[in-house]
């Protein structure tokens, strides 16, 4: 059995389907949680259904500044943070025929979202668990695509996910003397909000199909890894990415 009890854990994006599944799941197991979202109203409802054990902030992720800003605000509610969940991320199309300068534009915002804002994070979270009695741990969501590659619309989700699972293995290689242990999760499709145009143009029963269990991981099935890394119980797997994929891509 999970237990949790007494450590703090700072999720990004829990407003989302996968963020507020492992919201729930880490209080669940005695958590105290830090949710963030890009304003505090998106984690409203979460905040009022886990009541005093939940604290809400906003931070725009697009801008590193806010990032940092976020952790340190986020590390004042209860004067530490033990787990870094670092799983906010945006998936905006890049289409070939754009414009360079429109095209740069999304490949701009995704990267500093889905990258650079999770890097500010984990130096931020590194900094404070290199003296922080216990250390602390963190988990950064990368994605499938990060090695089998995406639709052709999405290269720079698929370059920033790359850049999250070797972000995490230097993490991982250098700084586990000292108290950090880091993971890397990739989810293949999962059955969120973040996948809306897939399900509405091509549909969810072809991501299933491409699965070995004929169905798609739903964002509770992701919130059990979450949960199980932010145990302590998986130390010396640290620097390891754990696909979540239904085995539709098998490495």
């Amino acid at each position: 059995m999970i237990d949790l009890s007494g450590r703090v854990v700072l999720i990004t994006g829990a407003g989302g389907g996968i963020g507020s599944a492992t919201a729930r799941t880490v209080v669940a197991a005695g958590a105290s949680v830090v949710l963030h979202d890009v304003s505090v109203e998106a984690t409203l409802a979460l905040e009022e259904e886990i009541g005093e054990r939940a604290h809400r902030l906003g931070a725009d992720l697009s801008d590193s500044a806010a990032a940092d800003a976020l952790w340190q605000e986020a590390l004042r509610v209860h004067g530490r943070i033990d787990v870094l969940v670092n799983n906010a991320g945006i998936y905006p199309p890049a289409p070939l025929d754009e414009s360079l300068a429109e095209w740069m534009g999304v490949w701009n915002r995704s990267l500093a979202v889905n990258l650079l804002a999770p890097a500010v994070l984990c130096r931020a979270a590194v900094a404070t668990y290199r003296t922080q009695e216990g250390g602390g741990i963190i988990v950064n969501l990368a994605s499938r695509a990060a090695f089998r590659g995406e639709d052709p619309d999405y290269w720079h989700y698929a370059a920033a996910k790359a850049g999250v699972v070797a972000m995490t293995r230097t993490i991982a290689r250098q700084y586990g003397r000292e108290g950090v242990t880091a993971f890397a999760l990739a989810p293949g499709y999962v059955d969120t909000a973040l996948n809306k145009v897939f399900a509405e143009e091509v549909g969810v029963e072809v991501a299933a199909r491409d699965t070995g269990l004929g169905k798609v991981a739903q964002p509770q099935d992701v919130a059990n890894v979450i949960a199980f890394l932010s145990s302590g119980l998986a130390t010396h797997a640290t620097g390891t990415t754990i696909d979540v994929n239904g085995a539709s891509y098998v490495r």
